[in-house]
């Protein structure tokens, strides 16, 4: 009795598949499995014998089905995966194949909402409750979140923004509920293991790109509400590397309020590109004198370099808040001409 694509494992398919395309197109995939399951699929393709039409036929359409079907889920969520594949595959079939999927496909929580606009975002989750605004934006791309952040209310901003960086594991059942309201069809899909989300480096890169008056209202607000946090997301917005977003001008304003054995501590810790941006900043004689520091004062352990760095980043900070340099972002500042 023949055998049907119900009747054999999924390697055996795999292994039909790979027969079926050739040595030429298998090669190709290979290049992009694991060790083992290359292993795996040699020794079942040099065990498969023989293969009926039908076999070969059956396997061909249920790859292209669920490549169809991943397709739709890309495009426009399960919802829509599932209205397309019912119109050219029928409602049971349909079925069938989504069935397959979710056992091993894992769809993104809030998929549907990335390909959405941010003012459709907006208007669709700005009455929520801050925490499930939250919530939404640590899913979302940093360039979506600061574009929603931006457009919330100002006493809305710090609140989210605080919920986000304090945001640590979000259980599945919480993110399913919200996820229901949102787009009901996609819940099925979501990984049951306890989720990472938020966190400081995620209020961090959404606050690098929003403009600097949002970012100034929030971190204000902050560091009333809580010193702590607000001093911990302020260190990580401005490293001593982004001194490479600083023009000559901006730089040499603040190598004037730099102590001189600061600077050649932390510069024994940074590139090649940082040191040449500081020491064309300075005058031969000085840039000299700071090589010759750093020559001679032999190794110097990294706390006493992340120190001296921090120290010139806490005074470029201070240098932008009073408006004396600009901190060239990729969010919404006002162009200076």
């Amino acid at each position: 009795m023949a055998r049907s694509e119900h009747d054999i494992s999924g390697v055996q398919k795999a292994a039909v598949l790979l027969i079926a395309l050739g040595p030429e197109k298998s090669s190709q995939i290979f290049k992009h499995l694991k060790e083992e399951e290359i292993e795996e699929l040699t020794l079942e393709i040099a065990n498969t014998r023989s293969i009926t039409p039908q076999l070969k036929e059956d396997v061909i359409s249920e790859f292209y089905e669920v490549c169809l079907a991943q397709q739709y889920i890309a495009e426009g969520g399960i919802g829509y995966a599932k209205e397309l594949l019912e119109k050219a595959l029928g409602a049971e079939k349909a079925m069938d194949v989504i069935g397959k999927l979710t056992a091993s496909l894992q769809v993104k929580p809030f998929e549907f909402v990335r390909k959405a606009d941010a003012s459709q975002i907006l208007n669709f989750i700005q009455d929520e409750h801050p925490q499930t605004i939250a919530l939404i934006l640590s899913y979302l791309s940093p360039q979506q979140a600061s574009m929603i952040l931006s457009a919330l209310t100002p006493d809305r901003q710090a609140d989210v923004a605080k919920r986000v960086a304090t945001m640590d594991r979000t259980s599945p059942d919480v993110i399913k509920e919200v996820e229901r309201v949102l787009e009901t069809k996609l819940s099925s899909l979501v990984n049951q293991d306890y989720t990472v989300i938020g966190g400081v480096d995620a209020v961090v890169e959404i606050l690098n790109a929003v403009d600097r008056g949002t970012e100034k209202h929030i971190m204000e607000t902050l560091e009333i509400e809580d010193p702590e946090l607000a001093d911990e997301i302020r260190k990580k917005m401005f490293v001593f590397e982004d001194i490479l977003m600083l023009d000559d001008r901006a730089i040499q304003r603040v190598l004037r309020d730099v102590d001189n054995n600061d600077l050649a501590i932390a510069l024994k810790g940074s590139g090649e590109q940082v040191q040449n941006a500081i020491f064309n900043n300075l005058s031969k004689r000085l840039a000299a004198m700071i090589k010759e520091d750093m020559e001679f004062m032999g190794p110097v352990r990294m706390k006493d370099v992340e120190e001296a760095q921090q120290k010139i980043v806490n005074i470029i900070r201070k240098l932008e808040d009073s408006a004396e340099i600009i901190i060239s972002r990729g969010g919404g500042d006002e162009i200076v001409v």
